[in-house]
């Protein structure tokens, strides 16, 4: 891309001045793409909405953005409206659970913000919440009334002629990406005009797109996944991206690739789990009617990609011209923008097959017995970079050694908003003299120059005096008895009488919720976790069909399902428990 771009407003003026009458963003629901937007028309709202934030904000002030899913170009207007202003953008999940109003009330706080920016229909819904509960909900509604809560949709379009042109640079922060919380309180991730450039840049470049591309996203925008791939990516390569609610892929999976089918997409993806509903879910009548050979570039990120995954859903969907070199696994989280490495497009994802054995001594072995299939997650490009550290001694690791991914380049954010002890210890790590480097907490290691994603630190388990990782548990249980739901359990380990215990949460197919075996179901789960990783499973809790904890981009807490399993607040219908006493390995290697 040759366009001299130094912060998002430029790009989006870029567009609309360059290209106004070209169509950008489409958002589609149901059947039917409802709404769409040239870049001209998106600039026409974008700078109706900047001129009402800048008759009241100040350069910086934070704005948070809150919209229902269905407000998908609601939402991008907003969010660039809130650029234009010079503001500071804040996303966050439209939960309508019963403590929405109180997360809501909690970002506003962490992040100081101005005033909230959404539409009259959510304003009404959280007036009447706060209307309908007024004894628990006073204090609530007393805090909700002293913010500004503006509705964009109530901006008039005429004042867009007030406008003024934001004093920012490439160095002014864009917005505050909040972590998912898979291992902790969200933090609000600095996100700079220049990272977001740089890591389109290098999204751009790896993805290898054009501006014939055309995107399909149904992930999140509030998330960094669905707001720089699904939002920012399009406008920076000026071509076409066609939106959707992530509860459309939840209510009819084959949804996601009936648009990429009609509207023949080229890039599009999600987290592993994803392909893997779509891939369970289809049917031989949907599979007659799909065409999926526009389809260049499968990303999958976000969570362990999975290599059977990628096979089977090969497999399910090859005679819908469905190419296995589509897919394209890449590695990023929040801190760095988003993407971090991935690999070529032109070529089928690496899989290394690793002795489990060597693996739990941090040691990366080729082998093709008992050995676990790691997906490649690509390289660094346009000059950024990754190693792996020894966590422990802060020193630089070889190849085939597993340790931490450190990773450094211009797409990496500024830290995390107000919290300078937490930057310092993750986005301020030097080896060797080399820095500063990003802490990503993520475990793995370098083979040929590509990176493999082996686990996450915080989840690791020592049991038996040997590394466990959750994820390699997890698939074991899933598959070990037709009652449990792929992708819906979480491993984790426990101090019982001055041991670590292994503990495993999985939640019920909602068929077998009223009807199932306890006795069959923990027997399986303790021969199989026994057979294919020879520790004993301590406690097992089976629970209601999608109730499992996760965080608002869909991601398992193992950590709150570890504090929940203690609370004894899980959504269970069942809990097993091994008396300490009768620890019975001996039986159970007996049995196999």
């Amino acid at each position: 891309m040759n366009h001299s771009a130094k912060t998002i407003v430029d790009l989006l003026r870029h567009r609309a001045d360059s290209t106004p009458d070209r169509l950008g963003y489409h958002f589609i629901s149901g059947e039917e793409a409802i709404k769409q937007f040239t870049y001209a028309q998106l600039e026409q709202q974008v700078k109706a909405i900047a001129a009402h934030l800048q008759t009241f904000i100040s350069l910086g002030d934070r704005i948070l953005l809150v919209f229902p899913y269905g407000a998908g170009l609601e939402f991008v207007a907003s969010f660039y409206g809130c650029l234009y202003a010079g503001a500071i953008a804040v996303t966050i999940n439209p939960s309508r659970s019963d403590d929405a109003i109180d997360k809501l009330l909690e970002r506003v706080e962490d992040c100081q913000a101005t005033a909230i920016l959404t539409t009259r229909p959510l304003i009404d819904y959280f007036q009447g919440k706060l209307t309908k509960a007024p004894l628990q909900a006073a204090g609530l509604a007393q805090r909700f009334s002293q913010i500004k809560v503006v509705a964009m949709d109530e901006i008039p379009q005429a004042i867009a002629t007030h406008w003024q042109v934001p004093d920012i640079t490439d160095e002014t922060l864009a917005f505050l990406q909040y972590t998912s919380g898979s291992t902790g309180k969200p933090k609000g991730v600095m996100v700079t005009h220049g990272n977001v450039l740089h890591n389109s840049a290098t999204i751009y470049k790896s993805f290898n797109h054009c501006p014939e591309s055309k995107m399909a996203s149904w992930l999140p925008m509030f998330h960094d996944m669905g707001l720089i791939g699904g939002v920012l990516q399009p406008l920076y390569g000026g071509f076409e991206t066609f939106l959707m609610s992530p509860v459309e892929l939840v209510q009819k999976p084959v949804r996601w690739l009936e648009v990429i089918s009609q509207y023949r997409i080229t890039t599009s993806g999600g987290p592993n789990f994803a392909y893997d509903l779509v891939a369970r879910q289809v049917t031989p009548e949907q599979l007659k009617n799909l065409d999926l050979s526009s389809w260049d570039v499968a990303y999958s990120g976000a969570e362990t990609v999975r290599a059977h995954t990628l096979e089977k859903f090969t497999q399910t969907f090859a005679p819908c011209g469905f190419r296995h070199e589509a897919f394209y696994p890449c590695y990023g989280m929040a801190e760095a923008t988003l993407f971090i490495s991935g690999a070529s497009t032109k070529k089928a994802p690496v899989i290394q097959h690793i002795a489990a054995e060597a693996l739990e001594q941090n040691q990366a072995i080729i082998s093709t017995d008992g050995s676990r299939g790691i997906v490649s997650c690509g390289w660094p490009w346009l000059g950024d970079e990754v190693i792996i550290v020894d966590p422990e001694t802060r020193t630089k690791l070889p190849e085939g050694q597993v340790g931490e991914i450190w990773a450094a380049g211009k797409g990496i954010g500024k830290g995390y908003w107000e919290r300078p002890e937490a930057t310092k210890e993750t986005f301020q790590a030097y080896v060797e003299g080399q820095g500063p480097y990003l802490r990503t907490g993520d475990l793995g290691f370098l083979k040929d120059r590509e990176l493999f994603i082996t686990g996450r630190m915080k989840d690791v388990m020592i049991l038996w005096g040997r590394y466990r990782y959750p994820q390699d548990i997890e698939l074991t249980v899933e598959q070990c008895h037709p009652a449990l739901r792929p992708c819906a359990g979480a491993a984790f380990s426990l101090e019982v009488a001055d041991e670590e215990r292994l503990v495993v949460v999985h939640e019920l197919e909602r068929s077998y919720v009223r009807n199932f075996n306890l006795e069959e179901i923990v027997g399986a789960i303790r021969q199989a976790v026994y057979q294919e990783h020879t520790v004993e499973v301590y406690g097992i809790a089976l629970l209601r069909t999608g109730s499992i904890p996760k965080t608002s981009s869909g991601k398992i807490q193992r950590h709150a399902c570890r504090q929940q399993f203690v609370d004894g607040t899980l959504n269970s219908v069942a809990v097993w428990r091994l008396p300490i006493t009768e620890s019975n390995v001996a039986a159970l290697a007996n049995s196999l």
